[in-house]
């Protein structure tokens, strides 16, 4: 295995990656990672989950390499829309959140992404919110108007220095990306930390005065809370680059002094057929949306796992479909190496095959996350292998190699297991027409055996037509029965 590089955005390069807190005797030590969660007023879509499996990879990537993580991803539960919506509603903010938050934690599962350490709402974070509210305004770096705190970017001449984005031209109004119009600030530049309240609207009354955070200063709060005042790595859609983050560096550096992250890593865009998703085009996809079609959750990982995190990524039927036969090759593949009796010996030709895979995996992986040639490796082994099967070259003792690499592979990409009817079941999903689980098929194939021997081949037969209308393929060898699907 080889170092690990990742595309650092604060510097517009490619940088090794070494972590802050090393670990002792060769250990490889501790990641501090922060990931910006979505803001729960709605369920979340497919181009947010783009971004949640690529982090996902990476945490996965990183525990596979000995590291221990430390990773925080918050909920922001307060915002203007979510106060706007609750109130229509007549409820609560945290009652009306609840929902959308039950459903983001539901489909990161229904996705294998795994739960960080900490999963946080922004919510039950005001006084650390308020703390660094006073920290900065010790510093001269907030000012107050008409009951809310803005943070003055004038003071913080590094401002700017993640996006590189140049914003001497900036007016109010200018951009929907700058808060201007609702509130009173000395530059059109300058974001609210605390905004006081309107009338009928949620606040919290704490000791710089009533009203609710602004959307940055939660991040920052938590972030260092849990995670100290350097992270190892922060990631996010590239969306949040400006001025997101933009200003998590301006607030988190000018209260402490020291770097906050080291590692800024950004998810690029997902289109849909070429287009941008938006609500007037109509294209805007939920998970719940594409499972209710009859797609599984392993088809849509795969797929969002496949293009690597810097590329756009285009979210296509066809894709979908391909991405669909990827897994299916893969699970059979498995199925074949665990199922089928092998010549005994060894065949150092495919050993050294197995290797080179190997470390064409890890050299995509450490190339800053090239899932595309990672993958590429495994299929491309996963062809040779099958090959070299049908021509009786592949021995019984080569296929425990092949089968601790596609555990390595799976480690990290988890799509092998069959647990799609399960996951889809548990959210309440009717699984799409014929899709049957490893486990229904391993079950019927005994119930089929069971009828033969006692010589019912009519029950057998309909077994057997069951599966093929299902999709399986059962073929009868002298060393049992093998299956695939179609």
């Amino acid at each position: 295995m080889g170092e690990i590089y990742f595309q650092n955005t604060l510097t517009g390069k490619k940088e090794r990656f070494e972590p802050l807190r090393k670990g002792a005797g060769g250990a490889a030590g501790e990641v501090r990672m922060y990931t910006c969660g979505p803001t729960v007023y709605d369920y979340a879509h497919i181009g947010n989950y783009r971004t949640f499996v690529f982090q996902d990879v990476l945490r996965r990537f990183l525990r596979a390499r000995g590291y221990t993580m430390l990773h925080v991803m918050n909920l922001t539960d307060v915002d203007d829309r979510i106060i706007q919506n609750a109130a229509a509603a007549g409820v609560s903010i945290r009652e009306y959140t609840a929902k959308y938050s039950k459903a983001f934690l539901e489909d990161i599962e229904a996705l294998s992404i795994e739960t960080p350490e900490h999963v946080v709402n922004a919510t039950d974070h005001i006084e650390e919110m308020v703390a660094l509210t006073e920290r900065l305004g010790e510093r001269s770096f907030t000012y107050k108007s008409d009951g809310s705190i803005y943070y003055r970017i004038a003071k913080f001449p590094d401002y700017g220095k993640l996006s590189k984005i140049d914003l001497s031209g900036i007016q109010d109004g200018a951009s929907e990306r700058i808060e201007s119009d609702r509130y009173e600030k000395e530059s059109a530049r300058d974001f609210a930390l605390w905004k006081a309240p309107k009338p009928g609207e949620h606040f919290w009354e704490t000791r710089i005065g009533p009203g609710r955070p602004g959307w940055h200063i939660e991040c920052s709060a938590m972030a260092m809370k849990y995670l100290g005042e350097t992270l190892d790595i922060h990631t996010g859609g590239i969306d949040l680059a400006f001025p997101h983050h933009e200003n998590e560096i301006a607030q988190s550096e000018a209260a402490t002094g020291k770097p906050f992250v080291r590692y800024w890593l950004h998810a690029e865009h997902l289109i849909i057929e070429g287009e941008k998703m938006s609500k007037s085009l109509g294209n805007i996809r939920t998970l719940r949306d594409l499972f209710g079609q009859g797609h599984k959750p392993s088809t849509l990982r795969f797929l969002l796992a496949s293009v690597p995190y810097r590329r756009q990524f285009n979210f296509t039927s066809d894709g979908l479909q391909q991405a669909a036969s990827s897994v299916e090759r893969l699970r059979n593949f498995a199925t074949r190496l665990r199922a089928e009796k092998l010549a005994p010996g060894t065949n150092e030709t495919m050993a050294a095959r197995v290797r080179g895979a190997d470390e064409a995996f890890d050299a995509g992986m450490e190339d800053d996350l090239n899932t595309a040639q990672a993958l590429a490796a495994v299929f491309d082994l996963v062809r040779d292998v099958n090959t070299a099967a049908d021509r009786g070259e592949f021995k019984e003792n080569d296929a425990p190699a092949v089968l601790a690499f596609l555990e390595k592979f799976d480690r990290i990409f988890a799509v092998l297991e069959d647990t799609d009817a399960a996951k889809l079941a548990s959210l309440g999903v009717a699984a799409a027409s014929g899709q049957i689980s490893d486990a229904e098929v391993e079950r019927l194939i005994a119930e089929r055996q069971a009828a033969r021997k006692r010589r019912d081949f009519a029950a057998s037969d309909r077994i057997r037509q069951e599966l093929a209308g299902r999709g399986i393929i059962l073929e009868d060898t002298k060393d049992g029965v093998r299956w695939k699907r179609k």
